[in-house]
């Protein structure tokens, strides 16, 4: 195992997951239910098939297209939604 690559990954992840939606959505529903540990066994799973998702699809379409592109299409998404969130906000 890449141990490098599994930190950077795992780290990535749980910075981009602090605070998020997800998260918030994981804390009302074990607060209303009463439930955390079936909303973390729940949430844990959902987490790790959009995960297993988003590694099956990468690896699909990175045979077609060069990590470089790919990239570079992530970054102007990203630029795309930030300006739309921007505009709603103003």
């Amino acid at each position: 195992m890449d141990w490098k690559l599994f930190a950077a990954t795992f780290g990535t992840l749980f910075v981009a997951e602090l605070g998020d939606k997800t998260q918030l959505a994981c804390i009302l529903m074990a607060s209303e239910s009463r439930k955390p540990w079936t909303v973390f066994a729940a949430s844990s799973l959902a987490l790790v098939c959009v995960s297993l998702l988003g590694v099956v699809l990468a690896e699909a379409v990175c045979r077609f297209v060069q990590p470089e592109v790919m990239r570079k299409i992530a970054a102007a998404g990203f630029m795309v939604i930030g300006a739309l969130i921007l505009m709603d906000w103003l």
